[in-house]
């Protein structure tokens, strides 16, 4: 029974992507369907970290512990333009003097 789900889940990527790429040219000439086009990763990349730092791993209740505050300092961080190593270490290690402490 899984693999049924597998290949319609195949097939359904599939017909997506293949829907993507039957759009006419004049439709993605548009300039707020290319705007719009190139914010929604940017909408689902956000909707998936805010999942994963606020969901908790045993059910379905919000957590507000180290991770929240590791997201704030890299926001802070990016807001002051830092490198992304910068971020990514200044938010690690913020999570982890919490988790310390």
């Amino acid at each position: 029974m899984i693999w049924w789900a597998v290949l319609g889940a195949g097939v359904g990527c599939y017909l997506l992507k293949l829907a993507g790429l039957s759009v006419p040219a004049k439709v993605l000439g548009n300039p707020l369907v290319a705007r719009i086009a190139d914010l929604i990763p940017v909408a689902l990349l956000a909707a998936l970290v805010t999942v994963q730092v606020l969901a908790a791993p045993e059910g379905r209740a919000l957590v507000l512990d180290a991770r929240l505050l590791a997201l704030g300092v890299a926001v802070l961080l990016l807001l002051a333009r830092a490198p992304f190593l910068v971020v990514v270490f200044g938010s690690a290690a913020a999570a982890a003097l919490v988790r310390l402490l």
